[in-house]
């Protein structure tokens, strides 16, 4: 994917502090509302990143899908999970879903990599 883990959780890190710092007060407010959906409520905050996962998927935007799938792992989703739910994404979406799915394919094994090296996540 040319750029390391760290390198684009730094990147996102460090952008979404400069949106949020912006002064404008509806990014925080927007940035609020998203970190909320996702956590722990009904749904375990897992099955919410994995529907996450399948909604970047299918609207084809990369940097989301490796966010999803970075939080996936991290809440304990398996590789076979993983699969059903880019499976449905590739159901919803169709083929211009793949080279999308391709990437994250990429990313999966990275992420899973640096999991199994016993690397924490930064």
């Amino acid at each position: 994917m040319g750029e390391s883990l760290d390198e684009r959780r730094r990147y996102r890190a460090e952008m979404n502090e400069r949106i949020l710092n912006s002064g404008f007060r509806d990014f925080k407010k927007f940035f609020g509302l998203d970190h909320k959906a996702y956590v722990e409520g009904a749904l375990p905050a897992k099955t919410k990143e994995l529907l996450g996962l399948v909604a970047s998927l299918v609207l084809r935007c990369d940097d989301c899908v490796f966010y999803h799938l970075d939080r996936a792992i991290e809440e304990g989703a398996t590789r076979e999970e993983l699969y059903e739910t880019t499976n449905v994404a590739l159901i919803v979406g169709g083929s211009i879903v793949i080279p999308h799915l391709r990437r994250a394919f990429e990313a999966m094994d990275e992420l899973y990599a640096e999991r199994e090296a016993g690397e924490e996540p930064k």
